[in-house]
Protein backbone atom coordinates (compact mmCIF):
# COMPACT_ATOMS: atom_id res chain seq x y z
CA UNK A 1 0.00 0.00 0.00
CA UNK A 2 1.35 3.11 -1.16
CA UNK A 3 1.57 6.60 1.09
CA UNK A 4 -1.69 7.76 -1.04
CA UNK A 5 -3.53 4.82 -1.00
CA UNK A 6 -3.00 4.78 2.95
CA UNK A 7 -4.37 8.24 3.35
CA UNK A 8 -7.50 7.54 1.30
CA UNK A 9 -8.34 4.99 3.11
CA UNK A 10 -7.61 6.50 6.39
CA UNK A 11 -9.60 9.45 4.79
CA UNK A 12 -12.11 7.11 3.94
CA UNK A 13 -13.07 5.74 7.91
CA UNK A 14 -13.24 8.74 9.14
CA UNK A 15 -15.77 10.74 6.46
CA UNK A 16 -17.62 6.63 6.67
CA UNK A 17 -18.05 6.98 10.49
CA UNK A 18 -19.20 10.86 10.47
CA UNK A 19 -21.50 10.43 7.72
CA UNK A 20 -22.75 7.65 9.82
CA UNK A 21 -23.02 9.70 13.16
CA UNK A 22 -24.77 12.80 11.08
CA UNK A 23 -28.24 10.55 10.81
CA UNK A 24 -28.34 11.01 14.68
CA UNK A 25 -29.45 14.79 13.58
CA UNK A 26 -32.63 13.65 12.49
CA UNK A 27 -33.30 11.49 15.50
CA UNK A 28 -32.45 14.11 17.39
CA UNK A 29 -34.96 16.62 15.50
CA UNK A 30 -37.76 14.39 15.67
CA UNK A 31 -37.27 13.51 19.44
CA UNK A 32 -37.33 17.27 20.31
CA UNK A 33 -40.28 17.69 17.60
CA UNK A 34 -42.04 15.36 19.71
CA UNK A 35 -41.30 16.63 23.17
CA UNK A 36 -42.45 20.13 22.61
CA UNK A 37 -45.47 18.84 21.47
CA UNK A 38 -46.04 16.38 24.50
CA UNK A 39 -44.88 19.38 26.84
CA UNK A 40 -46.48 22.29 25.05
CA UNK A 41 -49.65 20.49 23.92
CA UNK A 42 -51.02 18.00 26.15
CA UNK A 43 -49.06 18.59 28.87
CA UNK A 44 -46.65 15.95 29.70
CA UNK A 45 -43.26 16.58 29.50
CA UNK A 46 -40.64 14.12 29.83
CA UNK A 47 -38.02 14.16 32.83
CA UNK A 48 -35.04 12.64 30.77
CA UNK A 49 -35.40 14.07 27.91
CA UNK A 50 -32.44 16.83 27.91
CA UNK A 51 -30.54 13.89 28.76
CA UNK A 52 -31.63 12.12 25.96
CA UNK A 53 -31.02 15.52 24.10
CA UNK A 54 -27.36 15.88 25.26
CA UNK A 55 -26.41 12.05 24.74
CA UNK A 56 -27.25 11.80 20.67
CA UNK A 57 -25.72 15.50 20.38
CA UNK A 58 -23.02 14.57 22.19
CA UNK A 59 -22.28 11.58 20.22
CA UNK A 60 -22.95 13.44 16.58
CA UNK A 61 -20.35 15.89 17.62
CA UNK A 62 -17.96 13.84 18.97
CA UNK A 63 -17.75 11.45 16.01
CA UNK A 64 -17.99 13.67 13.53
CA UNK A 65 -14.46 15.14 14.81
CA UNK A 66 -12.57 12.99 12.74
CA UNK A 67 -14.21 13.67 9.74
CA UNK A 68 -13.93 17.43 10.36
CA UNK A 69 -10.08 16.81 10.42
CA UNK A 70 -10.30 14.92 7.26
CA UNK A 71 -11.95 17.57 5.42
CA UNK A 72 -9.63 19.83 6.94
CA UNK A 73 -12.78 21.91 8.07
CA UNK A 74 -11.55 22.91 11.76
CA UNK A 75 -11.37 26.39 12.54
CA UNK A 76 -7.85 27.67 11.56
CA UNK A 77 -6.83 31.38 12.19
CA UNK A 78 -5.25 31.22 9.04
CA UNK A 79 -4.86 35.20 7.86
CA UNK A 80 -0.79 34.05 8.53
CA UNK A 81 -0.91 30.88 7.46
CA UNK A 82 -2.99 31.16 4.08
CA UNK A 83 0.00 32.83 3.13
CA UNK A 84 2.82 30.50 3.77
CA UNK A 85 4.41 28.28 1.04
CA UNK A 86 2.99 24.51 1.06
CA UNK A 87 6.47 22.87 2.91
CA UNK A 88 6.21 26.23 5.94
CA UNK A 89 2.45 25.46 6.28
CA UNK A 90 3.94 21.64 6.58
CA UNK A 91 6.33 22.18 9.22
CA UNK A 92 4.20 24.51 11.34
CA UNK A 93 1.37 21.61 11.31
CA UNK A 94 4.23 18.92 11.87
CA UNK A 95 4.86 20.53 14.95
CA UNK A 96 1.99 21.26 16.62
CA UNK A 97 0.95 17.58 16.06
CA UNK A 98 3.78 16.37 17.36
CA UNK A 99 3.87 18.82 20.55
CA UNK A 100 0.14 19.17 21.01
CA UNK A 101 -2.02 17.30 19.15
CA UNK A 102 -0.90 14.00 19.67
CA UNK A 103 0.01 13.91 23.74
CA UNK A 104 -3.09 15.59 23.95
CA UNK A 105 -5.83 12.97 22.12
CA UNK A 106 -3.23 10.08 24.07
CA UNK A 107 -4.63 11.62 26.99
CA UNK A 108 -7.85 12.00 25.93
CA UNK A 109 -8.40 8.74 25.25
CA UNK A 110 -6.56 7.32 28.25
CA UNK A 111 -8.67 9.20 30.27
CA UNK A 112 -11.98 8.33 28.58
CA UNK A 113 -11.06 4.51 28.27
CA UNK A 114 -10.93 5.24 32.27
CA UNK A 115 -14.00 7.31 32.91
CA UNK A 116 -16.05 4.65 30.59
CA UNK A 117 -14.90 2.16 32.21
CA UNK A 118 -16.09 3.52 36.06
CA UNK A 119 -19.30 4.19 34.59
CA UNK A 120 -19.87 0.47 32.92
CA UNK A 121 -18.50 -0.53 36.40
CA UNK A 122 -21.42 1.29 38.71
CA UNK A 123 -23.60 0.38 35.55
CA UNK A 124 -24.60 4.60 35.99
CA UNK A 125 -27.58 6.55 34.74
CA UNK A 126 -28.28 10.43 34.44
CA UNK A 127 -29.00 11.79 38.05
CA UNK A 128 -32.59 12.87 36.29
CA UNK A 129 -36.05 10.94 37.11
CA UNK A 130 -35.87 7.52 35.49
CA UNK A 131 -32.62 8.96 33.57
CA UNK A 132 -31.16 6.74 30.74
CA UNK A 133 -28.08 4.61 31.16
CA UNK A 134 -24.85 7.53 30.33
CA UNK A 135 -22.54 4.27 30.58
CA UNK A 136 -23.10 3.75 26.52
CA UNK A 137 -22.69 7.87 25.87
CA UNK A 138 -19.23 7.53 28.04
CA UNK A 139 -17.90 4.92 25.82
CA UNK A 140 -17.95 7.20 22.76
CA UNK A 141 -15.54 9.42 24.47
CA UNK A 142 -12.46 6.89 24.30
CA UNK A 143 -13.82 5.79 20.63
CA UNK A 144 -13.39 9.33 19.02
CA UNK A 145 -10.76 9.85 20.38
CA UNK A 146 -9.08 6.63 18.32
CA UNK A 147 -11.10 7.89 15.47
CA UNK A 148 -9.38 11.16 16.06
CA UNK A 149 -5.90 9.88 16.33
CA UNK A 150 -6.45 7.96 13.25
CA UNK A 151 -6.97 10.83 11.86
CA UNK A 152 -4.23 12.56 13.32
CA UNK A 153 -1.64 10.14 12.11
CA UNK A 154 -2.58 10.63 8.62
CA UNK A 155 -2.08 14.21 8.83
CA UNK A 156 1.24 14.28 10.02
CA UNK A 157 2.05 12.06 7.29
CA UNK A 158 0.43 14.25 5.06
CA UNK A 159 2.94 17.12 6.55
CA UNK A 160 5.78 15.11 6.02
CA UNK A 161 5.22 13.70 2.32
CA UNK A 162 4.59 18.06 1.77
CA UNK A 163 7.73 18.38 3.74
CA UNK A 164 9.75 15.74 1.11
CA UNK A 165 7.51 16.79 -2.37
CA UNK A 166 6.70 20.65 -1.87
CA UNK A 167 2.65 19.67 -2.35
CA UNK A 168 0.25 18.85 -0.13
CA UNK A 169 -1.13 15.24 -0.84
CA UNK A 170 -4.83 14.85 -2.09
CA UNK A 171 -7.66 14.41 -0.21
CA UNK A 172 -10.77 11.93 -0.10
CA UNK A 173 -13.55 14.72 -1.41
CA UNK A 174 -16.96 15.05 -0.09
CA UNK A 175 -19.92 16.86 -1.23
CA UNK A 176 -19.18 20.76 -0.79
CA UNK A 177 -21.15 23.72 -0.69
CA UNK A 178 -19.60 24.82 -4.51
CA UNK A 179 -21.77 21.36 -5.39
CA UNK A 180 -24.59 22.82 -3.89
CA UNK A 181 -24.17 26.20 -6.01
CA UNK A 182 -23.50 24.35 -8.69
CA UNK A 183 -26.88 22.24 -8.73
CA UNK A 184 -28.93 25.48 -7.41
CA UNK A 185 -27.13 27.08 -10.95
CA UNK A 186 -27.89 24.02 -13.20
CA UNK A 187 -31.70 23.59 -12.67
CA UNK A 188 -32.49 27.47 -12.61
CA UNK A 189 -34.96 29.54 -14.79
CA UNK A 190 -33.49 32.46 -14.33
CA UNK A 191 -30.02 32.26 -15.62
CA UNK A 192 -29.42 31.71 -19.07
CA UNK A 193 -26.30 29.25 -20.28
CA UNK A 194 -23.43 31.57 -20.71
CA UNK A 195 -24.42 33.02 -17.03
CA UNK A 196 -24.57 29.66 -16.03
CA UNK A 197 -21.57 28.70 -17.11
CA UNK A 198 -19.47 31.93 -15.98
CA UNK A 199 -20.61 31.77 -12.59
CA UNK A 200 -19.74 28.15 -12.18
CA UNK A 201 -16.03 28.57 -13.66
CA UNK A 202 -15.83 31.74 -11.20
CA UNK A 203 -17.25 29.68 -8.23
CA UNK A 204 -14.76 27.09 -9.19
CA UNK A 205 -11.78 29.36 -9.23
CA UNK A 206 -12.56 30.42 -5.75
CA UNK A 207 -12.79 27.39 -4.64
CA UNK A 208 -9.71 26.20 -5.78
CA UNK A 209 -7.92 29.13 -4.42
CA UNK A 210 -9.30 29.02 -0.86
CA UNK A 211 -8.31 25.32 -1.23
CA UNK A 212 -4.49 25.66 -2.14
CA UNK A 213 -4.18 28.53 0.28
CA UNK A 214 -5.63 26.86 3.55
CA UNK A 215 -6.64 23.35 2.80
CA UNK A 216 -3.37 21.39 2.69
CA UNK A 217 -3.81 19.59 -0.52
CA UNK A 218 -6.21 18.84 -3.49
CA UNK A 219 -9.60 16.93 -2.93
CA UNK A 220 -9.65 13.70 -4.96
CA UNK A 221 -12.92 13.13 -6.33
Amino acid sequence: MNVQRFLYFIDGISTWVGKAAAWLIILLTAVVCVEVFKRYIMNMPTAWIFDADNIMYGTLFMLCGAYTLAQNAHVRGDFLYSSMRPRLQAGLDLALYVVFFLPGIAALIYAGADYAGDSWRIGEHSVTANGPPIYHFKTVIPIAGALVMLQGIAEVVRCVVCLQTGEWPARLRDVAEIDVIEEQLAHSEYVDEESRKIAIERAHEIDEAARQRGMGGDMKT
